[in-house]
């Protein structure tokens, strides 16, 4: 009997010992399968996520292309407004190529009745600023009927004033900053930097001027004076192009060319601007079509997307996308 005893005492405890363990499994088969759920569902959240945050990045894109396709409400004709805002040089937003290709764009829809070209920019590169000039030029020549006009807000300095003043007129804000009609180029001098900290300048050139204004090398007398004579011939373009832009209006005294600048109100005085002025009085009152459509060419998407959120976060992005599409 007691043999029986001992025999048959083991079973249950086995049995409960190995229908501890199915259930352990089974609760961490179902956790598995729970937390495969979720990531899955949180997964698709953020894909969907991404999917409507590029959508409507795409359709901010494409807004103004389609809102110029859609022409102008009972065929009354619209103003074309052009923004030149920022440093203007090449691979900046403010760029010859793109303002150049505004102008045309403007000037081949046939229900612009005028251009408003928008500035706030303290300048830039005088070639840009020459192409855009020249090419306001040719469009007044082969279009007289077509005005031109320039909208100033905050700042129309230097290269940005070499642009307007090709236009028909140019309007501003009585506080706007204007003219700086000059040529600047700057750097640094190391020399004597170097010699505190014992460091001493190793050049090689070929061709005796090939270090032209090397800001580690002593200032050379005789290459400032070149270099003198190269800002005076490009300040004297810069002269040239602004007199034959505003002709009889402006009047010209011993700091009109100096590089100074004045305000809104003052620059009226002196015939370097016109008139007090908006976008939404000139389009409404001077040209006539209150409608202003935006002909500003727009950065690529994808030029946009590096620029606002950093080249690295766009990668991320694009390789994001590219797994996405892959799956």
């Amino acid at each position: 009997m007691s043999t029986n005893q001992w025999d048959e005492s083991p079973t249950p405890k086995k049995d409960m010992h190995e229908g501890w363990e199915r259930e352990a499994i089974e609760k961490l088969a179902f956790s598995a399968i729970t937390e495969q759920r979720r990531a899955r569902r949180w997964g698709i959240f953020f894909k969907s996520l991404m999917f409507v945050y590029l959508a409507v990045l795409l359709g901010m894109g494409l807004y103004p292309s389609l809102k110029q396709s859609l022409g102008d409400e009972g065929g009354k004709g619209h103003t074309a407004v052009i923004n030149i805002t920022g440093i203007i040089a090449e691979g900046k937003e403010a760029n010859a190529e793109s303002i150049i290709k505004s102008l045309r764009n403007a000037v081949k829809n046939e229900d612009t009745k005028g251009i408003i070209l928008h500035v706030n920019s303290p300048g830039g590169s005088p070639v840009q600023s020459s192409y855009i000039y020249n090419e306001i030029r040719q469009i007044k020549a082969d279009n007289p009927d077509l005005p031109i006009y320039a909208v100033a807000s905050d700042v129309c300095a230097s290269g940005c004033y070499f642009i307007v003043s090709a236009v028909d007129k140019i309007f501003v804000n009585p506080s706007s900053l204007v003219g700086s009609i000059g040529v600047l180029m700057d750097g640094f001098g190391f020399v004597d930097s170097m010699k505190k900290l014992g460091i001493e300048r190793r050049l090689v050139t070929a061709g005796s001027h090939k270090a032209l204004m090397d800001p580690f090398s002593p200032e050379k007398e005789g290459e400032k004076k070149y270099m003198q004579a190269v800002l005076e011939q490009v300040h004297q373009q810069f002269i040239t192009a602004v007199k034959e832009g505003r002709g009889d209006r402006l009047q010209i005294n011993e700091d009109t060319f100096s590089g100074l600048v004045w305000t809104g109100e003052e620059g009226i005085k002196f015939g370097l601007v016109d008139e007090y002025g908006t976008d939404d009085s000139v389009a409404t009152d001077i040209i006539g079509a209150k409608k202003r459509v935006d002909f500003t060419v727009q950065e690529r998407l994808i030029d946009r997307l590096a620029s606002k959120m950093g080249a690295s976060f766009a990668q991320s992005i694009s390789s994001i996308g590219q797994q996405w599409m892959m799956k």
